[in-house]
């Protein structure tokens, strides 16, 4: 599954190279005498990515029928945001040299290539196939359901944790790129919250509204405070639509463009602000916070009160996130990024997340 030249038949541009041949070249890296009998496709969705879902008939008994495949967006928009930063380069990359090492629940790979003149396709094994579904950006977690996604992303953060060498040997998980995407961030900060804050109305309380501008005036100052803390793999975009549930009901996590070295907590307050009710986030948020430090190995090493101080921390930027993402628009589907909104900004206004900055 690794990097791809300009002659690997796996490499396409187009969803409408997803023929049987390619198909072929995709099976031979599994059961290399298994033979491709047709290809049909299913659905075809374009938003950040290109993402189609075809149905494969072959004759290997080890290998799925239902294929997930993503390309670069077809739309010119999605395509000027996610090419910079290489977004799903950096997930081809993360299936090539990480998926294996990581200790949660992820989709299974069947083909992950790049390459700078070609751009990048990922072909993941259908969810669907085996009981699994894909959840919205809406969706709730209930107490179960959000305590085993704590207990997955903190696992994952103590895995990697210790590993000093790991961005010796992955580079791009921290590289100009990823640098140039945050300071690209922080120029266009400003406009992109005040464009937010005027889209989301009465979304977001007007309290908010003025620590949310300074903040975003600060907001290098900001990332170099959330970052500033011992170092470890991180998902980075733990919303409700990037989670899946499989056949026994438990929970995976999805779509790793964003992933990057970075402060184990920013995915905790991310998930809790986003996949939990306002209520239920209340109820259960001490409680979660400390399942995380307990299995992640950080009793002892960090107090209660620098964890929900860091916590409150990082939930400025997902709501910041989520109200980027309506400035930009067309990023997700308009009633699940309200309410994500709502859920953000309520965290964000009760526990005066704010005021917990250096800006």
């Amino acid at each position: 599954m690794g990097s791809a030249d300009r002659n690997d038949p796996i490499l396409v541009t187009d969803y409408r190279q997803l023929t049987s041949d390619w198909a072929q070249s995709v099976l031979q890296l599994h059961d290399p005498g298994a033979t491709v009998q047709s290809v049909a496709l299913v659905n075809l969705h374009i938003g950040t990515t290109t993402r189609i879902r075809l149905v494969v008939e072959h004759t290997s008994t080890a290998i799925a029928r239902h294929w997930f495949v993503k390309l670069p967006s077809r739309d010119w928009k999605a395509r000027i945001i996610t090419a910079l930063p290489r977004l799903l380069q950096t997930e081809v990359r993360f299936y090539q040299h990480l998926a294996a090492q990581v200790p949660m629940q992820i989709p299974t790979c069947l083909a992950a290539r790049s390459s700078w003149g070609r751009g990048a396709i990922l072909v993941l094994a259908d969810l669907t196939e085996q009981g699994g579904s894909v959840g919205t950006a809406a969706d709730t977690l209930d107490l179960p359901q959000a305590q085993e996604a704590v207990v997955q992303l903190a696992r994952f953060h103590a895995c990697f944790r210790h590993d000093t060498a790991i961005q010796d040997r992955y580079p791009w998980l921290a590289d100009s790129v990823r640098r140039l995407e945050d300071l690209l961030g922080s120029i266009l900060a400003v406009p992109l919250m005040k464009r937010g804050l005027k889209k989301a109305g009465n979304l977001i309380p007007p309290e908010l509204h003025e620590p949310a501008l300074r903040y975003a005036k600060n907001r290098k100052k900001a990332m170099v405070f959330l970052g500033a803390a011992p170092q470890t793999l991180t998902h980075h975009d733990c919303h409700p639509g990037n989670l899946f549930r499989q056949a026994d009901g438990s929970i995976g996590f999805l779509d790793w463009q964003l992933v990057r070295l970075g402060d184990g907590i920013g995915d905790l307050a991310y998930l809790l602000a986003t996949t939990l009710s306002p209520e239920d986030r209340q109820s259960h948020e001490t409680d979660l916070l400390a399942q995380y430090a307990d299995t992640a190995g950080l009793r002892g090493k960090i107090s209660p009160e620098e964890l929900m101080t860091r916590y409150r921390a990082h939930c400025c930027y997902a709501f910041e996130a989520m109200v980027v993402t309506l400035a930009i628009g067309d990023m997700m589907e308009l009633s699940s990024n309200h309410e994500l909104i709502r859920r953000t900004a309520a965290v964000v206004q009760e526990l005066d997340c704010f005021s917990s900055l250096p800006v």
